[in-house]
């Protein structure tokens, strides 16, 4: 494959993903979306088609194949590493109010829509089976270590771990997750019709995801950035992927287990982040501009991360 070869199969893979991110943008520019919109929709696909599309990539799935102990026991490991990193940072850079808000928004990435979209683009099933997995253990990663640090730096939150516990029990992701390994473990086959309807539903959720994101991000708040934001989005796209891809090819990681890998560690930052900083009073304009930053940022470095490691025959 010459480089010609490679820079268009990258566009293939994340342009069909940013593409619908800009729709967003332009909708609601022209007034075809609003914040109403934006707010049902995203409940929707949070609660009932994301699930499904979860579930049935991983029931029909090979687990045998889809299911990579050692990679997924990695990323959940370089996850966690990467928090207690970017906190050290920010023990550095930020007052002690902010340092919860600026560690979560470096570490905790949009891997449930942005990374499962682009691992879907490049490697189809699998990518959904796999990337599926993967998103059902790092939410519960995600919320408690986002939870307790945003409780640590700020009075007013309420986030005990009986509290912690059940907002992770109650996440449709995980639960999609938990249903359907049974179901792919022991080949039980569902109806066609069923299976059919559900494709039908399930395939709604990346796109209209995807358009959600964008007819929430804001051209201005990239104006008004601080420091602070921009220091984390370095984090959150450039320096984590970097450190986590160079940790996966020391351990022997290659093709598309070290690609899938590289999208979620690079994906942009989580629209939930801005959620969970608002509810506890905290820094919600840092917060929020890092997901902008990054959201927008990520189409090059994801497709110049995908690029390189294509042109270099690692994935």
């Amino acid at each position: 494959m010459n480089l010609l070869d490679v820079f268009l199969h990258t566009l293939n893979v994340t342009l069909p993903v940013f593409a619908m991110v800009f729709l967003g943008i332009l909708f609601k520019r022209i007034g075809w979306i609003d914040a109403h919109f934006i707010t049902t929709a995203s409940m929707l696909v949070f609660r009932a088609t994301m699930p499904t599309l979860i579930f049935l990539s991983i029931i029909r799935a090979d687990l045998g194949v889809a299911l990579q102990p050692a990679l997924i026991g990695y990323f959940l490991g370089f996850s966690v590493l990467s928090f207690f990193l970017v906190w050290a940072w920010a023990h550095w850079r930020c007052r002690f109010e902010d340092r919860g808000v600026f560690a979560q928004g470096a570490f905790r990435g949009n891997c449930g829509i942005v990374g499962l979209a682009l691992a879907a683009s490049q490697y189809g099933d699998y990518g959904l089976s796999l990337g599926g997995i993967m998103v059902g253990g790092i939410i519960i990663i995600y919320n408690v270590l986002s939870a307790a640090v945003l409780a640590y730096h700020s009075a007013s939150a309420k986030s005990g771990v009986l509290t912690i516990i059940g907002h992770v029990a109650k996440n449709p992701l995980i639960l999609s997750v938990l249903l359907a390994i049974p179901f792919a473990y022991f080949a039980i086959d569902l109806p066609e019709w069923l299976m059919t309807s559900g494709n039908y539903f399930g395939a709604m959720s990346l796109p209209l995801a995807l358009v959600c994101i964008g007819g929430t991000l804001s051209f201005k708040s990239v104006k008004r950035s601080s420091r602070l934001a921009l220091d984390a989005s370095l984090w959150k796209i450039v320096w984590l992927p970097m450190l986590g891809v160079l940790g996966a090819l020391a351990l022997g990681f290659r093709g598309a287990e070290l690609g899938i890998l590289f999208l979620f560690l690079g994906s942009p930052g989580a629209a939930a982040s801005f959620v969970m900083t608002k509810a506890v009073n905290g820094n919600a304009q840092l917060s929020a501009n890092v997901i902008v930053i990054t959201t927008f940022a990520s189409l090059l470095t994801l497709s110049a991360g995908v690029f390189i490691l294509t042109a270099f025959g690692l994935i």
